[in-house]
């Protein structure tokens, strides 16, 4: 056994974390840290301190886990919620307060967005409660501080920052009454005692978390997460997990860009597809991993596409083509992708999902192909920048990534400016 195997086996165990969802690269880099952080320990003394230490092996996971998110990521989703809970308050006559979790919460923008949504929505205080919970305590120390920098806010519409912040010298702070409605505590959903006298939760928020374990551990997750939501609850989930939840005996609420799910008394078993790739985190991209991403074991199997009726107009198709590619439907997805560029001018946004689709397959070069295409339709395509950046990156072009890095921040720069005219 390697030295390196060794600390993989340590977070799969103790985090469930596959590194062929993150890369080894990723590991090694977060051993070296840690290791030289003690008097530059070699690999078998620090192995050593790892298993004498609960403090060093959380300060490992730390190192391994980078947090990135940001409020209202996915905003189709609080808005789903919003409405949801409006109906589910209904249903259950208002005879108690609505139960939300997120989890993992990381520095709190998610839970903090929940509880926004539903204020914003109409809710009283009394009724909802907002539960966060992450593995890392040094995450779930900065949500309670609840103080947060620029990177926290992103997207065009920030109206919320002014209702629910208060601007401060050492950043933005959360307002009371929305702290107020969240609860934050340390968890790890592979503890099967997780929650375990606690009532079930109406709504569950689990987003980008299922991609980065193997099969088994997925399938443990979910039991556990599936234990956690009411019968008549929903699930949140990330654009990569819709096929595994398909699979798993849960279908998709029909909302886009939602990523919400539901159960099913009797549910069909659903064709396996390759899932779309979560957003690019905001960190040094491994080298494209020789072992296979998850689900990436099964070969998609050839299912026959219904031809779909002639779309007249392309804003149809190409929001069918994001359908179907978020519900992880990537045949389909493809196929619509090819209708549109058979029958319309060619689009960025077109060439980026099939960017992404190819970039799923495992068809790196391909991808990058399409990335390219799309940004020479559309030089500050925001997603086709960092997308093709990361690629780069796990190529080892990091002077190239770097280059398509600052043009995204740049993009971002000048859209912030045009809205604040």
């Amino acid at each position: 056994m390697s030295n390196d195997q060794r600390f993989f086996d340590f977070l799969k165990e103790r985090i469930g974390l596959d590194v062929a969802s993150v890369g080894e690269a990723i590991i090694e880099r977060a051993v070296r840290q840690r290791s030289q952080a003690l008097q530059g320990l070699s690999a078998d003394q620090y192995w050593q301190r790892l298993q004498t230490s609960g403090e060093e092996q959380q300060a490992l996971i730390e190192a391994v886990i980078v947090p990135e998110t940001w409020f209202f990521r996915y905003p189709e989703s609080f808005a789903t919620l919003a409405r949801l809970a409006v109906t589910r308050l209904g249903e259950i006559k208002h005879m108690r307060a609505l139960r939300i979790l997120s989890l993992p919460c990381s520095t709190g923008e998610e839970p903090y967005s929940i509880a926004m949504a539903l204020l914003d929505a109409g809710l009283s205080p009394h009724q909802f409660k907002v539960q966060g919970m992450d593995v890392s305590p040094l995450s779930v120390e900065r949500a309670r501080r609840g103080v947060y920098g620029k990177n926290s806010f992103r997207g065009q519409d920030l109206e919320f920052r002014e209702r629910h912040f208060c601007a401060e010298e050492d950043g933005y702070h959360v307002a009371d009454r929305v702290r107020e409605q969240v609860r934050l505590q340390v968890g790890n959903l592979l503890d099967p005692q997780l929650l375990a006298n606690e009532p079930t939760y109406d709504f569950v928020f689990c987003r980008n978390l299922l991609i980065y374990f193997d099969q088994p551990t997925q399938k443990q997750v979910f039991e556990v997460l599936k234990g956690l939501t009411h019968v008549e609850g929903v699930l949140f989930i990330g654009p990569a997990e819709g096929s595994l939840l398909g699979r798993l005996g849960m279908r998709s609420i029909g909302v886009p860009q939602s990523f919400a799910f539901s159960r099913h008394a009797e549910v069909a078993p659903e064709p396996v597809f390759a899932p779309i790739p979560p957003p690019v985190p905001q960190r040094s991209a491994a080298p494209i991993p020789t072992k296979p991403r998850p689900f990436s074991a099964f070969a998609a199997p050839v299912v026959p596409i219904k031809p779909a009726p002639e779309h007249s107009d392309a804003a149809d198709l190409l929001g069918q083509i994001a359908t179907l590619a978020n519900e992880g439907k990537s045949l389909e997805a493809r196929a619509a992708c090819e209708r549109y560029l058979q029958n319309h001018p060619p689009a960025a946004q077109v060439f980026y999902w099939l960017g992404l689709l190819s970039d799923v397959a495992g068809s790196a070069l391909e991808a990058q192909g399409y990335y390219r295409k799309a940004l020479y339709l559309e030089p500050q395509h925001p997603q086709a920048l960092m997308h093709l950046a990361a690629l780069l990156e796990s190529q080892g072009d990091t002077a190239g990534a770097r280059r398509l890095q600052a043009r995204a921040a740049r993009s971002e720069r000048a859209a912030d400016s045009e809205r604040k005219r």
